[in-house]
């Protein structure tokens, strides 16, 4: 199922006290009333901020962690509401983030422009996004469209750094 279309109730079986929930839920932002993946993306920034210390090495440790972690937190959330890619699973978005986000220029301005490019790509999908997203199921298929939204942002953003002397 599409996350734009009619979904499901989680009441009853989204659990904040269930650590899996919890993450594949951004930390609860997914249950905000509209725009969750938006809003997910902001928890993103919150793990983006918390890994932003650490060398390059361990921010990429991090964040293949939050991807590989992330097939199987999504999955298993998926199982648990009944519904593939529920819109408020939302792990899959911070994930996302996080890639966009490697080797970026630090400030603000990068984090909205990080933000920006990622939620576009991941709203148009484009080539070959939409494709996979339609086509891969289960945790992977959950994770792979921000997986390539990330990439295509973290592009886009290391060319406007590289445009703007970032």
């Amino acid at each position: 199922m599409a996350k734009s279309e009619h979904v499901p109730s989680l009441a009853g079986r989204a659990r904040l006290s269930n650590p899996v929930h919890f993450l594949a839920l951004g930390f609860g932002t997914g249950l905000a009333p509209r725009a969750p993946g938006t809003v997910g993306t902001l928890a993103g920034i919150l793990v983006y901020v918390l890994l932003l210390p650490l060398p390059m090495w361990g921010y990429l440790l991090g964040t293949l962690v939050a991807i590989i972690a992330g097939i199987w937190i999504c999955d298993r959330a998926a199982r648990d509401f009944g519904v593939h890619d529920h819109p408020a699973i939302v792990w899959d978005e911070v994930a996302g983030f996080l890639i966009t986000m490697i080797a970026a220029p630090v400030g603000v301005l990068w984090v909205v422009l990080g933000f920006a490019l990622f939620r576009v790509f991941d709203v148009l999908k484009p080539w070959p996004i939409g494709w996979l997203d339609r086509r891969v199921g289960g945790g992977l298929g959950i994770m792979v469209d921000d997986i390539l939204a990330g990439i295509y942002a973290l592009v886009l953003l290391q060319l406007l750094a590289w445009w703007l002397g970032g």
